[in-house]
């Protein structure tokens, strides 16, 4: 009798970081920003990136999307190595597979609502019927389906961040990459912007990670990863360290 193989039910990871390291040359000087990080995200898991400024969190998320490339050290996203790619082929796989949440919104102002959403299908060679369904059931979604002819300075911050939310999953990315997206929004309106995007990330059964330094946004986690000085580890909720660096940041006092 032969025994069962236990492994073949555990869910594989989206991404792989593998010894990650980036180095900038300043002058005659070099800068660490990364030092061998390594970590793997599952597949639907909601991870949340936690550290002072200036500690490599955005630093990171640029290598994990392949806009930047590590100065050693290899990224997986399933089965492609983003470091073994072409800047063509990063930028074209990018525009396929990942969505971006920005903390100032990002939204084109010369486009109207609609028009933004539909800038990512277009990209991706999505048109007609086709693009302007998708388009309109996201604005639906986020509770904007009335707004999609006006344009980005006519809405609140709230409102765009949902637009931006919308925008980031129109193209049916399998990742969600958000960088402080609470971070220019009042307390109660980043705390519903923030369980909208939970909610339709799960719904759709997308992988986000999140750089934060909203407490309400860590609640939501399935993962927390603290990043400090160039290097990454996972943490738990109640590490007291952890709650430690959430208050600092929380109320501005993280080194910068």
């Amino acid at each position: 009798m032969t025994s069962p193989n236990l492994t073949r039910d555990l869910p594989r990871p989206l991404l792989e970081l593998r010894d990650l390291s980036k180095v900038y040359q300043e002058g005659q000087q070099t800068r660490a920003v990364l030092s061998n990080v390594n970590a793997q995200i599952l597949r639907g898991e909601f991870v949340v990136l936690l550290g002072p400024s200036g500690s490599g969190k955005s630093t990171l998320l640029n290598l994990i999307s392949g806009i930047d490339v590590p100065s050693s050290g290899q990224v997986k996203f399933g089965s492609a190595d983003l470091t073994s790619m072409s800047e063509r082929n990063r930028t074209l796989f990018r525009r396929k597979n990942i969505g971006f949440v920005f903390q100032f919104f990002n939204l084109l102002p010369t486009l109207t609502v609609l028009e933004n959403l539909r800038l990512p299908l277009d990209l991706n060679g999505i048109t007609g019927r086709i693009a302007q369904s998708r388009a309109a059931d996201l604005l639906e979604a986020v509770g904007l389906a009335d707004r999609g002819r006006s344009f980005p300075d006519r809405l609140s911050g709230g409102e765009q961040q949902r637009v931006a939310i919308a925008r980031a999953l129109v193209h049916d990315p399998t990742l969600v990459l958000a960088d402080e997206p609470t971070g220019n929004l009042d307390a109660d309106t980043g705390a519903q912007v923030m369980g909208l995007l939970d909610a339709l990330v799960r719904q759709r059964g997308k992988t986000m990670v999140v750089v934060t330094h909203s407490a309400d946004v860590v609640d939501l986690a399935d993962r927390l990863f603290l990043m400090r000085e160039g290097t990454l580890r996972e943490v738990l909720k109640d590490e007291a360290a952890l709650l430690s660096t959430i208050s600092e940041g929380v109320t501005g006092v993280m080194p910068s």
